[in-house]
């Protein structure tokens, strides 16, 4: 199996029938899953009502509670590992990223030899939409912020918009990633910048939700300021590696033999 799109949900009653129409209208081979926080709205029975219409590629994760997205994440990339998928994407629910991007982003990793390929906003071409201005200058800042703390270069680290190959997620160890709001984008991209794989940004408009309730908070951001010192702090100590048991058919690797092979 090919391509796997991972788009986390809680109460998206108004957007999950749209966005699962929009990537499969695509025609393009893309199987969705979906992993839903226990939402009281009942998106994970929308979800469930469209399996007639799309057998064998649209499936749902259930859990119980809000248990934050870089969780919903890990479960959906050990999910997608297990299943066999090569390239393994995150998407959100509510329309800010334009899915007809995905075949961008593949196009980076399938064709134009990245391991990460991530929507950015703020490269050349890069924009946000209906944005208000305190919220731009708050994303903005928390991108420089990164880059000075971490110096990893890259200009959108806290990006939702990615797509991984396989072999960078079976690198990571998934379990030591233990951030869960904005902070965990970051470290997924720190983890595979430090383990040597290339990351490549792909210029994206994001547009802010038109139906929906934004799950921006406090906690959100605070955990973004403080868990980058932390990260980098933690990263003279922390070993993202982990074995590899296989990857594309080929003899058992180590996370530090695929990052030579990635560069």
């Amino acid at each position: 199996m090919e391509k796997l799109v991972i788009i986390p949900t809680y109460n998206e009653k108004e957007n999950i029938e749209a966005i699962v129409r929009a990537v499969s209208d695509l025609d393009a081979g893309y199987h969705i899953l979906i992993i839903d926080d226990g939402s009281p709205d009942g998106t994970a029975d929308i979800v469930k009502s469209l399996f007639p219409k799309y057998p064998g590629t649209l499936f749902l994760e259930e859990r119980k509670g809000k248990l934050g997205l870089g969780t919903a994440y890990i479960h959906g990339f050990k999910w997608a590992l297990d299943k066999g998928y090569r390239f393994i994407f995150e998407m959100d629910a509510d329309f800010s990223h334009n899915p007809t991007d995905l075949e961008r982003l593949y196009n980076a990793c399938k064709n134009e030899d990245a391991d990460v390929a991530v929507g950015s906003r703020y490269v050349k071409n890069g924009a946000v939409e209906n944005w208000p201005t305190n919220r731009i200058l708050l994303s903005k800042g928390a991108s420089l912020y990164t880059r000075m703390i971490t110096w990893m270069p890259i200009m959108d680290p806290t990006a939702g918009f990615v797509c991984y190959k396989n072999q960078v997620l079976e690198a990571i160890n998934l379990d030591a990633i233990h951030f869960t709001g904005y902070a965990f984008q970051i470290e997924m991209k720190f983890a595979s910048w430090k383990l040597g794989f290339k990351i490549k940004e792909v210029f994206i408009t994001f547009k802010d939700r038109k139906l929906g309730a934004s799950k921006m908070n406090k906690g959100i951001v605070k955990e973004g300021i403080l868990g980058v010192l932390r990260l980098k702090w933690e990263s003279m100590f922390k070993n993202y590696r982990c074995k590899v048991t296989k990857v594309n058919t080929q003899p058992t690797l180590f996370a530090q033999d695929i990052a030579v092979q990635s560069e």
